[in-house]
């Protein structure tokens, strides 16, 4: 076996146990009270409900959040920086696509995102490995029509 098939097999590996890890989590996870599981596998708890405006997935959205592995390794966090961003719900990862439509205005909600709705086998950068289910907590602060 050739040092590169060895290396493609090991690093399938390191993303089938983060899968697994990951399904072993939301299946615990999706017991718990506040806890709720949409069909697409999007697992949500609501910190605080919104009264505004819903977006839909043509609009642009104006959020805070905070973005994290499994093991409570932050990755991200316009809270801590000031800042919250701005884009078109079409340019987020699925999982944000499918569970901000679902927010108001004002909503502060916690995800737990599946890989595959998420950044699936090839993950991102050097802080999101492939396969990772992705904890984010998210404030919607304003849809921008």
């Amino acid at each position: 076996m050739s040092i590169q098939n060895k290396l493609k097999e090991f690093m399938q590996g390191k993303i089938e146990a983060q899968k697994a890890a990951g399904l072993a989590f939301m299946a615990e996870n999706k017991t718990k009270a506040g806890v709720a599981e949409l069909p697409e596998g999007i697992q949500y708890e609501v910190i605080k409900e919104g009264t505004g405006a819903q977006p839909l997935l043509k609009e642009t959205v104006k959020a805070h959040y905070k973005g994290s592995l499994l093991d409570g390794k932050e990755f991200d966090n316009s809270f801590k920086r000031g800042q919250p961003f701005s884009a078109p719900l079409t340019a987020l990862i699925k999982g944000w696509q499918i569970a901000l439509p679902l927010m108001k205005e004002g909503s502060h909600w916690r995800l737990w995102i599946p890989s595959h709705l998420a950044y699936g086998d090839r993950g991102a950068g050097h802080d999101i490995p492939g396969g990772a289910t992705l904890v984010f907590e998210v404030e919607l602060i304003q849809v921008i029509k």
